[in-house]
């Protein structure tokens, strides 16, 4: 079964042409190195909910959006791979600078699924 890396991201509403941008440089990057899908969708029909949800999750301001992203891979080997690679990658140097992105990296959820169901 696939493994996925999963993400939801704060992203300043002003901030979001500087972040497309750089979503479509690590998109290449980490298809070049071998991942199978890569996916970045901003918020459009999303609530804030009374307990939880999206904005909550990422303790959203009034003046930012939701990204909900996604990276798919064969297996969790697999991604471990393609990581090790996209990490050591030039073109991304300047994104592994927290104080670099349009966001805040400290409110960014993130983690990696097994797929346990595929229709």
């Amino acid at each position: 079964m696939p493994y996925v890396d999963g993400f939801i991201v704060p992203v300043p509403k002003k901030s979001l042409d500087a972040y497309r941008r750089i979503s479509r440089k690590a998109g290449k990057v980490w298809r070049e190195h071998g991942a199978l899908d890569y996916k970045e969708c901003v918020a459009d029909d999303v609530k804030m909910g009374k307990w939880t949800s999206f904005p909550r999750s990422v303790k959203r301001k009034p003046n930012e959006t939701v990204v909900f992203a996604w990276i798919t891979y064969k297996s969790r080997a697999h991604r471990d791979k393609v990581n090790a690679k996209v990490m050591k990658d030039k073109r991304l140097a300047s994104m592994m600078n927290a104080q670099a992105m349009p966001f805040d990296v400290k409110r960014m959820i993130y983690g990696g699924f097994k797929v346990f169901v595929d229709v």
